[in-house]
């Protein structure tokens, strides 16, 4: 599934597992750049503690801040691109191919200028071995460095999910009790009544519509995105249910989808409508229209306010939980405009084709 958010979301797991490798780079740098020259006998010829001596620990040091800030920074910058999962040769071919063709050029190139430093014939079979050490040295460490992000990527993850299926159920126990409103109920059973009395046909409709609501309800649990076109028809049913209770006063425009490629998160349709109807002040001789839209692949709500006289400030419970699984699922949340008219945008998800 790719969609416009899905490098946000890489984006936004790559700051969850950033680098957190200070003490290690303070031990072990140094480390590199003291015990390989002298492992390869890079010090042969220079007296001990003179000038050339202390330099060449300066450039034996160098090389080895060099070589490992280099990789590291190729390293950090590639995730952005290419993961495990999904590119699992190309990502190893491109490290492997990163940690010889920028390790081994360098190191020969500061092992050459150390020879002419101390005025000694060139060493390429020592040149040789301290490229076969550094480029080993640096996958290895390479293999560290990814095996603990992936670990901290996988418990990154654990906790995403965790965190969204809260969501979910926070969500789906909403629109229950939403639906299970004592005055939803009673108008729901005695508007059905009525209608079974003297409109047979139109009380198979209305309990239809009522089933359909609990149905999607339950049917969506534990899923993330669910078809556009599969909350739009849940929506049109919840709203029947409404227009007993408003009537002609809640009017909402849906668009028509053609495509089953746009997902959408379950139930947030329904949140937002039940939010305008929550805040609102509204009858059939002064309707509410809520309008509905698809934009550069973001689903619209927008409408008139007619704010409710003396409502205060509402808790926005419904409108902070559609936020935080926009921002768990796509690393953006949904967008609101709160000026003379109201208007939502959530994100949609466009399945391959």
């Amino acid at each position: 599934m790719n969609g416009p958010n899905a490098n946000m979301a890489d984006l936004n797991s790559l700051r969850e597992t950033e680098l957190n490798d200070g003490l290690i780079r303070l031990l072990v740098i140094p480390a590199f750049g003291i015990l390989i020259p002298n492992a390869t006998d890079l010090f042969h010829g220079v007296l001990l503690f003179s000038g050339q001596y202390w330099m060449g620990y300066l450039l034996f040091l160098s090389l080895s801040f060099l070589i490992w800030h280099g990789n590291r920074w190729f390293l950090i910058k590639q995730r952005i691109f290419y993961d495990w999962f999904r590119h699992a040769t190309r990502k190893l071919v491109l490290l492997v191919f990163a940690n010889v063709f920028f390790t081994a050029p360098i190191t020969v190139i500061v092992l050459w200028a150390w020879y002419r430093f101390v005025n000694v014939e060139v060493n390429w079979t020592t040149i040789e071995v301290v490229c076969l050490i550094n480029v080993i040295c640096v996958m290895f460490v390479t293999h560290v460095y990814e095996t603990v992000y992936l670990i901290k990527q996988r418990e990154n993850d654990l906790l995403r999910l965790e965190r969204l299926h809260r969501m979910q159920v926070e969500a789906e126990l909403m629109a229950l009790k939403n639906q299970l409103d004592p005055h939803f109920v009673f108008n729901s059973l005695n508007t059905l009544s009525q209608l079974i009395d003297e409109q047979t046909h139109q009380a198979q409709a209305f309990t239809e519509h009522l089933a359909d609501v609990y149905r999607y309800i339950l049917a969506s649990h534990n899923r993330s995105w669910v078809p556009l076109n599969d909350e739009l028809r849940f929506v049109r049913s919840y709203l029947a249910l409404l227009r007993i209770r408003f009537g002609d006063g809640l009017v909402m425009k849906l668009p028509d989808i053609e495509t089953d490629q746009l997902l959408i998160m379950p139930i947030s349709l329904q949140v937002l409508v039940e939010n305008a109807v929550k805040h609102n002040q509204f009858n059939e001789r002064s309707p509410l229209l809520l309008e509905c839209r698809i934009e550069s692949e973001h689903l619209v709500v927008d409408h008139a306010k007619f704010p409710k006289r003396d409502e205060g400030v509402g808790t926005g419970i419904g409108l902070k939980n559609l936020n935080e699984r926009a921002l768990i699922l796509t690393g953006r949340g949904i967008t609101v405009v709160d000026d003379e008219r109201f208007s939502v945008e959530i994100p949609l998800m466009r399945l391959a084709s």
